[in-house]
């Protein structure tokens, strides 16, 4: 039997699975809602200062859909709680109190000014609450207000601000941080150096959607004008995973906890995440689409997978990964594969010739004696996998590594040892 108690920056919850702060957890009916389904715990939607924002009264999303029509992404043009702070106060309260063993963590964003931090903070600390997640991410609306990723995107406010809430309460403080930059290193640093006990990421991209093209105006559309959002959803995740794996793996940001965001739709999604470093995982858009009951396939799927991988508890696999993960320079260049087509999977729809022929190395056939038939010329084959990447029969088309013998394409022995662009001759900055 796993465990799969959570614990991030002295928070616990019965599992790794929260609600990000977003719509689901807008109230105290919702997260009720959520924590009768299996959530660990939630991010409530985040607190503003009185008097509360106005959100539109019309379309908040556009989505972007696979071929069918399944959701793979949203873009966001929702604002934070437009509701009383007191009223969101006394639900957490009501909320926390009946139910002391999951985890409430409570988003806010306050604008730079201290005595609002410290009234507003001791309030939500008296509810019992967790911890307090500081909104450094939303990349539209407040941002135009100088909060939310306008401050997330200088390191200089993400340090001042936090010691600002550190200052302020007792409570663990969790830094959200904004994808919109360049490298999140910065921002991560700075989080740390302003005490914070562990940073949330990501939040939303900063998007349009789509443009309708006879209104000639971007999704979601307002009264015939539209405006940029934030992007949630699957298609985000390998941008998330890049950035936790940045963190885990940067020498003066190692160790820093980390809450995980971003496209987590499954319990795998959750695996690779914690595998690349994060204590836990938030979770919008899959909640949105599906429903709060996707958590029960999360916490079987995650159990089980563990249990057969021998993993005990969370921490035996957590930053498991880390070590593998390496900057392109370090990858071993005496490494080859090729690409191999099982005939018998194979139902000649011809993708893999198509991809290689026009857009990578012309090293598929596509007929043998007469016969519709694709094979790989290894003489040719560069290992890229693109065909194995648009192939629609899973292992039907398999990379194969070359122990021995000569490569057919470069005429070069197979050498067994490690060698990468740091030691190649061609890197004229390589060392002697």
């Amino acid at each position: 039997m796993v465990d799969l108690t959570c614990s991030i920056a002295g928070i616990r919850s019965p599992n790794p699975f929260w609600l990000a702060s977003a719509p689901p957890t807008d109230k105290e009916y919702n997260v009720v809602r959520a924590f009768k389904a299996g959530w660990g715990g939630v991010v409530w939607k985040t607190l503003g200062d009185d008097p509360p924002i106005v959100n539109v009264n019309g379309p908040r999303y556009g989505a972007w859909w696979s071929g069918d029509r399944r959701v793979m992404g949203f873009n966001n043009i929702e604002l934070i709680s437009d509701r009383a702070f007191d009223t969101n106060i006394e639900e957490i309260a009501r909320v926390k109190a009946d139910w002391p063993d999951r985890a409430i963590v409570v988003s806010v964003m306050f604008p730079l000014d201290e005595q609002v931090w410290r009234k507003r903070l001791a309030q939500i600390e008296a509810t019992g609450a967790d911890g307090i997640e500081i909104n450094l991410g939303c990349p539209h609306g407040m941002s135009e207000r100088g909060m939310g990723s306008a401050m997330g995107q200088q390191p200089d406010l993400i340090e001042k601000v936090t010691r600002m809430a550190k200052a302020a309460t007792k409570l663990p403080v969790i830094v959200k941080l904004t994808p919109n930059v360049t490298n999140i290193l910065p921002a991560a640093l700075a989080a740390k150096r302003g005490g914070a006990d562990a940073v949330s990421l990501i939040n939303t991209i900063n998007s349009i959607m789509s443009v309708n093209l006879d209104a000639m105006a971007p999704e979601p559309t307002i009264d015939g004008k539209g405006s940029h959002g934030g992007y949630c959803g699957e298609a985000v995740r390998p941008i998330a995973l890049h950035m936790v794996g940045e963190i885990g793996r940067f020498a003066d940001t190692r160790g820093l906890p980390v809450s995980a965001i971003g496209g987590i739709t499954r319990w795998r999604d959750a695996a690779e995440f914690m595998a690349l470093g994060a204590q836990n995982v938030q979770v919008c858009t899959a909640a949105m689409v599906y429903g709060f009951k996707i958590v029960e396939d999360m916490i079987e799927g995650l159990a089980q997978w563990m249990e057969s991988k021998g993993y005990a508890r969370l921490d035996d696999f957590v930053g498991r990964a880390l070590p593998k993960l390496v900057d392109w320079k370090f990858l071993n260049l005496n490494y080859v594969t090729k690409a191999h087509i099982d005939q018998d999977l194979c139902i000649k729809c011809g993708r893999c010739y198509i991809a290689c022929e026009d857009t990578s190395h012309q090293a598929i056939t596509a007929g043998k004696n007469g016969d519709r038939h694709f094979e790989v010329q290894d003489d040719e084959c560069v290992g890229c996998n693109l065909c194995v990447e648009v192939c629609p029969v899973e292992n039907c088309l398999t990379m194969v590594t070359m122990q021995n013998g000569t490569d057919p394409r470069t005429g070069r022995a197979i050498e067994h040892g490690h060698a990468d662009w740091t030691t190649h001759p061609n890197n004229v900055m390589a060392c002697d």
